[in-house]
């Protein structure tokens, strides 16, 4: 390749960079794999190596992508924030330098042994696929939380962090230093995840593609407390030398975690290259059996004195090297593509694909996200696609090869209708999806908002999708107030349906008269209110009718709302045939306001946030009912903010510890429940009580 060529490929792999760092770090929508991302930025530091002369500062080779300036409401999060705090850092939080082949870790030991003039050895830690923070303690307690932002500066989190039970509001043991830094990964678990993402696509809400995406959002939120209920935890892994002052890296992390701080116990001390060839290989299959996503290994010189003779390059320490685990991926057809239509109203497109083996499960779909990405995937009906699990969890589309591409292949074309009601399709604008325009004539809009009415957690009336489906069908039920005008003879219209069920389904229904409002609210569908956020706005107005009439500046003062959910329940309501089936509801004789008579409880608890750990007499439905109930509100995660942690039997450590780090009381049942008026008590049965209620 001669200078022209050379200059001309430099700038296409600097836009290409560029772009795929803004979709990973801001947007949280990468669309292109980390393993190609790698390889294309290899090709650049080649090229810069061999051109000197065409290496500029802005190149990204010479900086850390950043985080900063996310817009707000971008990708799966509608509910960000993008007016953080600007700090720096008072150490660069640089990235590190990364390989696939294990000849490259071996050059890199060889060039620390040619380099260092004594003896030294490796500390080998897991690479967590989460979102870089540094953290800062004074006096033992938590000062401030950092995003890495651009290396220099970063997004203050502070408040956010706080929620997050993993990391100590204050440190305990002693010998910490008066002020130091500590960094590391906020990192989303599997089953948090999984719990998230199928909350948002209860709410119409576009589901986390993997993880770290879910860990970077939640971040970044606008509630706190919303932070502390999405699960989040935290691994910390280095102290900047200039912070501390301990012989080896390992002492460092040794003396942090004697603090309290939450710190990897899987590295390990190595000695050479052989045993570090050992870790890697070892991790390479006990990962997967890991409650959160890990996606290499990192090598760092353990000895502080030989880290500091290293140095730094512009962008990542020379101390320190990362071994990234190649994805298992998968080659196989597409043999279609499918269009799905969600509850909202969301075109979803979905490849159909040859039955093929990854991470030990059978894939046969994977989701394509929304029209852009198939645009910019250039995908076509035919052609063999590489398959990976994002976070080792959802199938994922991840390049074509275009070398097998058939030279008939056609292109799909994402519908302009809806593939099940023949509506239009519109794209709202800060939407990277097309929504149908007929959310009431539309049988899948319809049978889903049916079906989330009906669910447990809000009316919980006994039936399912095969039942709403026959009643569709039967033009039973078009909209939930549709199911209070139901008589037994109709209902044994339906097959398998004798008396008995029938009754049962009735009696349900009557039942859910009594369901309070707060759930009645989310039950009507509003996208993007879910269960807590309909909590909320049913405390803050107090009926139905204010709701209603309420304006987008009086729902944003709801500290819980931004400016999605305001305008979507504002919009809501300002649409008549809403209005109308409010009023059909009301009618049928649902709970349209906050109840204010004897079974609403007291104030007793009014104003105090409480954390629920542990087993109870009563189960945790109920006890996080009669907080509610009595004027409390129910938080997931410890925090500053928490009045008292109510601890039952068998609370979660890492609460308690949390508790006792913040100076949070906590209460047990029987103190909790001499907080509230006499006949709200439920007294806790004794140990011999218990004893005898096994006889």
């Amino acid at each position: 390749m001669d200078y022209t060529e050379a200059k001309q490929r430099i700038g296409q792999l600097r836009d290409v960079l560029r772009e795929n760092s803004r979709r990973y770090y801001v947007d949280n929508a990468p669309t292109m794999s980390d393993q190609d991302y790698d390889f294309l930025m290899h090709e650049l530091e080649a090229l810069e190596a061999q051109y000197p002369e065409l290496l500029t500062p802005d190149s990204p080779t010479q900086r850390v992508g950043s985080d900063i300036d996310a817009p707000a409401g971008t990708n799966a999060e509608v509910n960000v924030r993008n007016d953080f705090a600007k700090v720096p850092h008072r150490y660069p939080m640089l990235s590190l330098g990364n390989t696939y082949n294990i000849a490259e870790i071996e050059e890199f030991a060889a060039r620390a042994e040619k380099t260092l003039d004594t003896a030294f050895t490796y500390s080998c830690e897991l690479k967590f696929d989460g979102t870089a923070i540094c953290l800062t303690y004074r006096n033992g307690r938590l000062l401030r939380a950092l995003t890495r932002g651009d290396g220099v500066v970063g997004d203050d989190v502070t408040e956010n962090v706080r929620h997050i039970s993993a990391i100590p509001g204050r440190l305990s043991g002693s010998g910490y230093p008066e002020e130091f830094e500590i960094r590391g990964e906020i990192l989303m678990p599997y089953a948090s995840f999984e719990r998230l993402n199928a909350e948002r696509e209860e709410i119409g809400e576009q589901p986390f593609a993997n993880p770290r995406n879910a860990a970077s959002g939640s971040l970044k939120l606008l509630d706190p407390e919303e932070v502390g209920r999405r699960g989040l935890t935290c691994t910390l892994y280095h102290i900047p030398s200039g912070s501390v002052d301990f012989p080896t890296h390992d002492d460092a992390l040794r003396a942090a975690a004697s603090w309290g701080l939450p710190v990897s116990p899987e590295r390990r001390i190595c000695h050479d290259i052989g045993e570090i060839e050992a870790y890697i290989s070892h991790w390479d299959t006990a990962r997967k059996q890991l409650p959160f996503a890990t996606d290499g290994i990192v090598i760092k010189i353990n000895e502080m004195a030989s880290q500091r003779a290293l140095g730094y390059t512009a962008k990542s320490p020379r101390w320190a090297v990362a071994y990234k685990y190649k994805a298992e991926q998968a080659l196989t057809p597409v043999l279609g593509i499918d269009y799905q239509v969600g509850r909202t109203g969301a075109v979803t497109p979905v490849a159909n694909l040859e039955p093929v083996q990854l991470s030990g499960t059978v894939v046969r779909r994977a989701t394509l996200n929304n029209a852009d990405w198939m645009t910019q995937l250039d995908i076509r009906i035919g052609d063999y696609v590489y398959v990976e699990k994002g976070g080792e969890i959802i199938p994922k589309i991840t390049g074509v090869d275009l070398s097998k591409r058939a030279p008939d292949a056609p292109r799909p074309a994402f519908p302009t209708h809806c593939p099940d009601c023949g509506a239009p399709l519109v794209r709202p604008e800060g939407e990277a999806r097309w929504f149908c325009s007929n959310p009431d004539g539309c049988p899948t809009q319809i049978k889903g908002k049916l079906v989330h009415f009906l669910s447990r957690k809000a009316m919980n009336v006994l039936a399912g999708d095969a039942t709403v489906d026959q009643m569709y069908e039967l033009n039973l039920v078009r909209t939930p107030a549709d199911f209070y005008d139901l008589r037994l003879g109709q209902l044994l219209m339906l097959d398998g349906w004798k008396e008995k069920s029938a009754t049962r389904f009735l009696e349900s229904l009557g039942a859910s008269r009594q369901v309070p409002f707060e759930r009645v609210l989310y039950a009507i569908g509003i996208r993007h209110v879910g269960e807590q956020t309909a909590k909320d706005i049913a405390r803050h107005f107090g009926s139905m009718d204010r709701v209603a009439e309420a304006t987008k500046e009086q729902l944003l003062d709801i500290p819980e709302v931004g400016e999605v959910i305001a305008d979507s329940v504002y919009g809501y309501f300002q649409e008549e045939r809403h209005r109308a089936e409010i009023r059909r509801l009301a009618e049928a004789g649902l709970r349209m306001a906050v109840e204010t008579d004897g079974d609403a409880g007291s104030d007793a608890l009014a104003g105090k946030t409480i954390v629920i750990s542990g087993n109870f007499s009563i189960s945790r439905e109920e006890m996080k009912a009669l907080v509610e109930r009595h004027g409390g509100r129910n938080s997931g995660s410890v925090s500053g903010k928490t009045d008292f942690l109510l601890a039952g039997e068998k609370p979660g450590p890492e609460k308690l510890k949390k508790a006792a780090s913040l100076g949070v009381p906590v209460i047990d049942e029987a103190a909790f429940m001499a907080m509230l008026p006499a006949d709200d008590q439920v007294v806790p049965p004794s140990a011999s009580d218990m004893q005898l209620s096994l006889f």
